[in-house]
């Protein structure tokens, strides 16, 4: 049981970081006028992509805690 658990918390935490990556690369744009590049940024969704890595990074390593504990 703990192995299935372990398994689902590997692929939880690939699929929030996932989400977590898409919301770091779409919270900026950038557009070309006239040869002039200007550039827009959203701090608070650049924050929430990190929190969400952040997050994938803590789960994935607490479903590799939990496989590795079962073989004990």
């Amino acid at each position: 049981m703990n192995k299935v658990i372990g398994a689902v918390l590997i692929i939880a935490s690939l699929a929030i970081a996932y989400v977590g990556i898409n919301k770091i690369s779409q919270s900026t744009e950038s557009v070309n006028f006239l040869g002039i590049k200007i550039e827009a940024s959203d701090n608070s969704g650049k924050t929430e992509g990190y929190l969400f890595l952040g997050l994938g990074i803590a789960i994935f390593v607490g479903g590799i805690y939990t496989l590795n504990r079962t073989k004990a």
